[in-house]
Formats: C-alpha cells, sequence, structure tokens
C-alpha cells in the first residue's frame, strides 16, 4: 500500500474513535481491525500484507512509527533521521541506509514531538534544537527548520537496556585487566578522574562502568544536561538534571545552577556527564573543594587537547588571569583517561595521564598508559595498553586510603 493509501486509513481509525491514553491498545487494534476489514482492497491483500498494516498503522498512531521496530532492536546502536525520506542506522560501527521512510514531514514531526513531549522538553520554530532521551536513557538530540533545511533531524544514540560493566569492556577489548584493576585502586582512592574523547568514543559507557568502583557507602550526586548515567551500586544517589527554559526565556534551570545546589547537599563525589561550556569552573571549584573522587566528561581529540578547551570554557563564565585557571585545573584533576574510536570502529582507551601541577606557567602532564598497535587481523584493529616506565608521582591518596 502506497503512502497516500495509508494515510487514508490512519485518518479512518483515528475519526473512528477518539484515541486517547485511556483507551488501551486491545482496544486501537479492534479498531484498526474494523477499519482494515471495511477497506474496499481488503480481499486483494495477503495475510501477512495485512498483519504488517495492522502493526504499522498501531505503531503510526500509539508507537514511533517507522522507527519502532529499530529502536528495539539491540544491534542498532545509532539511529539517524535527515528528513521523512532518509533514515540510517549503525550497526556493528557500520551506517546504513534504512530500506523504510516516514510517510510525510508531518508524520515525522509527530514522532519528534512525542518523543521530546514525553521527557518534558519542547522544541518548535522559535527554539528549533533540544536534547532529550527515550524512557530507556537512549540520547536524542533534535533540530528543526529553519536551522535544518532539509527537513527535520532526529539523531538518537542507543545504550544497551543494561549498562555495560568493566568486565564487559575488557571482554571487548577496550581496556585490559590489568588496567581496570589499576583504575579499581585509583577511583577508590578518591581521584579527581576527567574522561575525554569524540563524539561516539564511548564516554558516557565508560563513566558508567568506572563509577561501579565507586565505594557504595558514598553519597553521589550526578549532574546532566539529559539524564544518561546509568549508576547501580550506589544507594545513596541524587539526579540532577538541567531544565530548559520556557517559551518566554524563563524558569530554566542551568547545569551551574545544579552545580552549586549540589554543593549544598553533603556529596561525597559529583559526576558531571559532559561539562560544554562555563559550567566547568564549578566543576573545578567543586574538585578543589573537598569533594575527592568526582568525575567528568567532556570532547576532545586527546589528554592535552581536553586540558586546553577547559581553559577556554572556563573563560567562557569567569574573567581570569590564565596562569589562575591552569591552577585550578592542574589542582583539581588528578587523572585524565582518553578514548577514541579507530579506524575498524572499535572503542579503546588510547593515553591515561597524570596531571602534576603546575611548572613554567603550564600544565605539566605524564603518561602512564598509552595504547600501542600490533597490527591487524580479520580487519581488527590489535593492540595493547602499554604501561610507560612513569611512575605515579601524586600516590597520597592511595596510601591515605590504604590502598
Amino acid at each position: 500500500m502506497d503512502d497516500t493509501g495509508f494515510e487514508i486509513l490512519r485518518r479512518k481509525v483515528i475519526e473512528s474513535t477518539e484515541i486517547s491514553e485511556s483507551i488501551d491498545d486491545d482496544e486501537v487494534y479492534d479498531v484498526i481491525d474494523r477499519v482494515i476489514m471495511g477497506n474496499s482492497v481488503k480481499n486483494t491483500m495477503g495475510i501477512m500484507t495485512r498483519i504488517r498494516l495492522r502493526k504499522r498503522l498501531y505503531n503510526s498512531i500509539r508507537g514511533l512509527d517507522v522507527l519502532e521496530d529499530i529502536i528495539y532492536d539491540d544491534s542498532v546502536t545509532e539511529i539517524m533521521i535527515n528528513g521523512a525520506d532518509n533514515i540510517f542506522v549503525e550497526k556493528d560501527g557500520k551506517i546504513t541506509k534504512y530500506d523504510d521512510k516516514f510517510s510525510s514531514t508531518e508524520r515525522l514531526m509527530d514522532v519528534i514531538q512525542k518523543i521530546v513531549s514525553g521527557a518534558n522538553r519542547r522544541v518548535n520554530e522559535a527554539s528549533p534544537i533540544v536534547d532529550t532521551r527515550l524512557e530507556d536513557g537512549s540520547r536524542v538530540n533534535v533540530v528543526l527548520n529553519p536551522i535544518a533545511l532539509d527537513g527535520p533531524v532526529l539523531t538518537i544514540r542507543k545504550f544497551p537496556s543494561d549498562a555495560i560493566d568493566m568486565e564487559r569492556l575488557i571482554e571487548l577489548g577496550s581496556i585490559d585487566e590489568d588496567t581496570a584493576m589499576w583504575l579499581r585502586r585509583i577511583v577508590a582512592a578518591g581521584y579527581n578522574v576527567f574522561i575525554s574523547g569524540g563524539t561516539g568514543s564511548g564516554k558516557t559507557t565508560f563513566l558508567n562502568a568506572l563509577s561501579n568502583y565507586i565505594p557504595d557507602d558514598e553519597r553521589i550526586i550526578t549532574i546532566e544536561d539529559s539524564a544518561e548515567l546509568q549508576i547501580k551500586n550506589v544507594d545513596n544517589l541524587v539526579r540532577l538534571e538541567v531544565r530548559q527554559e520556557n517559551s518566554e526565556g524563563e524558569n530554566g534551570i542551568s547545569m551551574r545552577e545544579l552545580i552549586k545546589s549540589a554543593l549544598r547537599m553533603r556529596p561525597d563525589r559529583i559526576i558531571v556527564g559532559e561539562v560544554r561550556g562555563e559550567e566547568a569552573i564549578d566543576m573545578i571549584q567543586a574538585m578543589n573543594t573537598g569533594h575527592d573522587g568526582s568525575i567528568s566528561t567532556g570532547h576532545a581529540n586527546s589528554p592535552s587537547d581536553m586540558l586546553l578547551r577547559l581553559e577556554t570554557m572556563i573563560l567562557m563564565g569567569v574573567d581570569m588571569p590564565v596562569q589562575a585557571i591552569r591552577g585550578q585545573i592542574a589542582a583539581a584533576i588528578d587523572i585524565v583517561i582518553h578514548l577514541g574510536r579507530l579506524r575498524d570502529k572499535s572503542r579503546k582507551v588510547l593515553e591515561i595521564i597524570e596531571v602534576l601541577g603546575m611548572e613554567d606557567g603550564c600544565i605539566r602532564t605524564q603518561t602512564l598508559y598509552k595504547f600501542v598497535e600490533d597490527g591487524v587481523k580479520d580487519e581488527h584493529i590489535i593492540g595493547h595498553l602499554e604501561r610507560s616506565d612513569n611512575e605515579m608521582v601524586n600516590t597520597w591518596k592511595m596510601e591515605a586510603a590504604g590502598i
């Protein structure tokens, strides 16, 4: 059945009864069955075609339309929609075009509004960009006209239904067991850790895995733009999420405000899902005011680039001499873990550095672990994390903790 015929049937279903949340799924299916049976071309439909049409009509009314099948496919890690006609999915690191599409831009907009409203967010021409999430924690980004010139753009980064732990990352080859055990000691001892990497390098997944090493008797506060973290082993957990401004530009709650509020909640550790701007100064100051063991992430191409980006972000929020900013960063961050996505699409820990302090006006660091590529086997990159000859300098936290 073509899109026009489908839209006619869909309209008949909606007109046949008031489809509302009070009507259960069985009643919706009953209405759909009556409309299909009353369709003039029902006799030309095979039974399988009728079943697929029934499911498609239901998904277009109650679900996410053509996304319904792939949104629950665990092998799909990313869904990219460039207008109603172009849907792309990522599986096993490879992006392919999906063989279905939305019947119209209006149907795509209906799905977008359903997703956005479900997380108490809004998106329209006046406010055409929004970051939000699905109920399962999948990350969602929406861009509309007039910013998106070729139709609405919807990008969904999916996360596994069960959070990936460090043991699973070891199995996947993202990190080796010895380095993971060293990180366990670092986290347990309360070192401040920053996770850097490019888009899709696995920062949030790694942060989730690393959080499993936090002692379960501590009070943790997480702060995110859109809640994605899945911290499982901590009972005393407070989760905070940024609130967007309303249509009048009021009542928004920024990440800076949440970090400041978190400091009054008696946290042992503060975890900021990702710093992107001026809130970096508040995160750094939190790390410098007794909240050892705090963790955050940020976009960067290398550990040194991450430290430079933090300087820039802090300058967005406060007028301070660069030397003072570098001193704050050097005093706050102990370890930077850099992740990357290799050319075979695998995600690995590429480098771990220790921040030593200031020297000649610059932040001094040293590499502790670095990924070394050994070769390629069956189109997969083989390598290992090599421990450098450098001994860790700042060992006092582990010594104080008896680790």
